[in-house]
């Protein structure tokens, strides 16, 4: 018979004790690390909730175009990782250098304990707060871009992805760390170096496997990656797009560059665009059926056969005894703006030569990253093999010779000047359209602007050295006496995000968030060190997404700004207007541009 004292005793832990003798000891050990791990793991800084909660706020002030929650969300998440990775690790300076290793707070421990619980609660409601300030910029910013505006019980969603992508990449510094504790550790025990000294290796072991897991893995194989992917893309079509009977176009039955090797871009290009009758129709003058050149990566094995079969279907076509020729460096995957070609052809009335060339499977922003000296490389290729041959016409009936760009085009065909001058003695006549901040051309041009004149719109040269800026159709110039020729117009909206993005944004304040802002951005944006960066990088994504006239979707500006760098003899307002609603209709039947 068992006493009470045993009852007691057994009773106590009966099933914990029966589950440690079930347990093997290696086992429990291992569970007990892990707990201690895991736990480990959740504990985060007070200091770097403090500064996270900081910077999520920061990461809600006014950019450049309105953003929705997802948006927001990435960069908010982006920033509070930053945020707590500076509050960490001014926590831990102050810890060790100020206070000496005592007491953060000369107090008894349970005020530091509320402290502890006061802090994530406050972080919280601040950032709930700021986000309803939030939805109200992004509305204010919406209404200068006439988009769409947010609600804000929409908006607050951000908070909650902010949240996950914020603690995912903390967890993954956490885990970086860790490893430089395990190889410290192991450095110590092995060869018994001091701690200073196996931590220093351990840092340097463990960054220099994450630049070659980054480099070396990631950024080869998504890269990899990315160009298989379009370059199955490249070997489509778009619904619609048939292979043209014109054989003033590339990709025709006679013509020395097959259909099936344009790619997809290319292949939309030469199918688009009026006929001569419809032309006529449009603009109520003679036209001619129009000239469209194009060599895709696999029209040829290398860039020289490439230009070789271009400059043979410019002369198949008869494009040297036409009235203008416009060369187009592309983008990415070989893309021409369709609104811009056609806008062309009507104002010459088919009277015109374009021409342009594929250069990579990868769309714009992947190329801006990884491929900008191939873009530039291909720019001046194409120009320089193009007029190389122009120039081989006698001077009194050849075409004018003309440049357009537009996006990384522009850093693609400014790639083939070195100055200004350069460029006006090529062309008659250039448009750059919504060019990259990293063109070489135009910062050194921004950089000499006319002092007292804005970034945004800047005056070079009076305005007498050939080359202009504009921000809108309005603020085209029109002046034809006071402008010489060959002209050079950059056009340029104080929205967009490909033209002001940069990485000296991460630590730099640029000229033009500290000028009077431009027509569509919003006067309550302002600058701050990284947050801004990730801000305008985000920016980017929504580019084009905007109405036309903003961001980096120009729309029918195009028509204004050719017509002002052309000087189509004659020309009047009402033609302009004319044209522009014959071009409003004939994208539209297209259908759309990308």
């Amino acid at each position: 018979m068992v006493d009470s004292g045993e009852l007691t005793s057994s009773d106590s832990q009966p099933q914990e004790h029966h589950l440690r003798l079930a347990v093997p000891a290696s086992l429990e050990k291992f569970d007990n690390r892990f707990t201690e791990w895991a736990w480990g793991l959740l504990k985060l800084d007070f200091t770097g909730i403090a500064f996270a909660a900081f910077f999520f706020c920061w990461s809600l002030t006014p950019s450049l175009l309105p953003r929705d929650w997802l948006f927001q969300g990435l960069i908010g998440g982006i920033n509070s990782a930053i945020g707590y990775g500076v509050g960490t690790a001014i926590g831990w300076a102050v810890e060790r250098y100020l206070l000496s290793g005592r007491r953060w707070w000369p107090l008894p421990e349970p005020v530091p304990s509320a402290i502890k619980v006061f802090v994530p609660v406050a972080s919280i409601v601040a950032a709930i707060i700021m986000l309803v300030y939030a939805a109200g910029w992004q509305r204010e910013i919406a209404a200068l871009t006439d988009a769409e505006g947010t609600t804000t019980s929409g908006y607050i969603r951000t908070l909650g992805l902010s949240l996950f992508i914020g603690g995912l990449l903390i967890s993954i510094w956490r885990v970086l760390h860790d490893l430089v504790k395990l190889i410290a550790r192991q450095l110590m025990r092995r060869f018994h170096w001091s701690r200073s000294v196996a931590n220093g290796v351990g840092v340097l072991v463990v960054n220099v496997l994450f630049f070659m897991l980054v480099d070396g893995v990631l950024v080869r194989g998504i890269y990899a990656a990315t160009n298989s992917i379009f370059s199955l893309q490249n070997s489509t079509t778009r619904d619609g797009v048939v292979e043209p009977q014109d054989p003033m176009k590339s990709g025709s039955p006679e013509s020395a560059a097959p259909w099936d090797t344009l790619g997809f871009e290319g292949r939309n290009f030469v199918s688009r665009g009026l006929d001569a009758q419809e032309l006529e129709a449009a603009t109520g003058n003679p036209a001619m059926d129009p000239i469209r050149v194009y060599a895709g990566l696999e029209s040829a094995e290398d860039p020289e056969e490439r230009m070789d079969l271009v400059i043979k279907e410019l002369e198949r076509t008869g494009a040297f005894q036409r009235k203008v020729l416009v060369v187009i460096p592309t983008t990415g995957t070989g893309w021409v703006n369709p609104t811009a070609a056609q806008a062309i052809e009507l104002v010459h009335g088919g009277d015109t030569a374009l021409v342009a060339s594929q250069y990579s499977y990868l769309p714009s922003w992947i190329s801006f990253l990884a491929d900008q000296e191939k873009a530039q490389a291909a720019g001046r290729l194409l120009i320089e093999r193009v007029h190389e041959r122009w120039l081989q016409e006698p001077e009194a009936t050849r075409p004018k010779f003309m440049v357009y760009g537009e996006s990384l085009g522009v850093m693609a065909g400014a790639g083939a000047f070195d100055t200004l001058q350069a460029a006006r003695d090529t062309a008659d006549g250039i448009l750059w359209v919504g060019p990259p901040n990293a063109t070489q051309l135009w910062r050194s041009i921004e950089k000499r602007r006319d002092p007292g004149t804005p970034e945004v719109a800047p005056v070079y040269a009076d305005g007498l050295a050939g080359v202009r800026f504009a921000d809108r159709s309005e603020d085209i110039p029109t002046d034809g006496m006071t402008w010489p020729q060959p002209r050079v117009l950059f056009v340029q909206h104080p929205s967009d995000p490909v033209v002001w993005w940069s990485p000296d944004l991460m630590f730099n304040r640029p000229e033009w968030l500290k000028e009077v802002p431009g027509f569509d951005r919003s006067p309550s944006m302002k600058w701050f060190p990284v947050v801004t960066f990730w801000q305008v990088s985000a920016d980017l994504g929504n580019a084009a997404g905007v109405p036309d006239g903003h961001g980096h979707n120009y729309g029918t500006s195009v028509l204004d700004a050719w017509i002002s760098v052309a000087q189509p003899e004659g020309w009047t307002a009402a033609e302009t207007e004319r044209v522009r609603s014959a071009l409003v209709v004939a994208v539209k039947s297209e259908g759309p541009e990308k």
